[in-house]
C-alpha cells in the first residue's frame, strides 16, 4: 500500500477532506499536512512540507488543493525532486502521469466537481509513467 500525501488552503479543505476518505476507502494511507478548517491560510505553510515528504520518499505521490490550484503547484515545484501538475480533467491527470512521471496532482477545487475530482484523482493514482522517450525528457527537467 502505497502512501499518499494530501495538502491543501481554505479554498480545498472540504475537497481535502472528502478526498481523504475516498483514498482510505481505497485501502490507501493517507498523510494529512492540512490544513485543519475552512479559515484562511497561507498555502506554502502546507504545500511545502507536503512537497517534502514526497521528496524524501515518506509519500509515493501527493495531492495539493488550493482554489485555482496554481499557487499551490507552483509552491510544490519549487522542490527540486517534485513534478506537480495541475489538472482539471482526466486527460491531463493521464498525460501528467504516463508523459511527465508526475508525483504531485495539483487540483483547482473552485473549478472541478467533486465527482471530477474523485475521477482525476483514480486516473492519476492508476496510470504509469510510460518511460521510453518520456524518461530523456523528464531527466532535463532539474536544473
Amino acid at each position: 500500500m502505497k502512501k499518499i500525501a494530501i495538502g491543501c488552503d481554505h479554498a480545498g479543505f472540504r475537497l481535502k477532506e472528502h478526498l481523504k476518505e475516498l483514498l482510505q476507502k481505497w485501502q490507501i494511507e493517507v498523510l494529512d499536512f492540512g490544513a485543519f478548517s475552512e479559515s484562511s491560510v497561507d498555502y506554502p505553510d502546507y504545500i511545502h512540507p507536503l512537497a517534502l515528504s514526497v521528496e524524501s520518499g515518506e509519500a509515493a505521490m501527493g495531492i495539493v488543493i488550493c482554489g485555482s490550484g496554481n499557487g499551490a503547484a507552483i509552491t510544490a515545484n519549487k522542490h527540486q525532486g517534485i513534478r506537480a501538475a495541475l489538472c482539471w480533467n482526466t486527460e491531463l491527470a493521464s498525460l501528467a502521469r504516463a508523459h511527465n512521471d508526475a508525483n504531485i496532482l495539483s487540483l483547482p477545487s473552485r473549478f472541478i466537481s467533486v465527482a471530477e475530482a474523485e475521477a482525476i484523482v483514480r486516473v492519476f493514482l492508476d496510470t504509469p509513467f510510460d518511460g521510453g522517450r518520456h524518461v530523456t525528457r523528464v531527466n532535463k527537467i532539474p536544473a
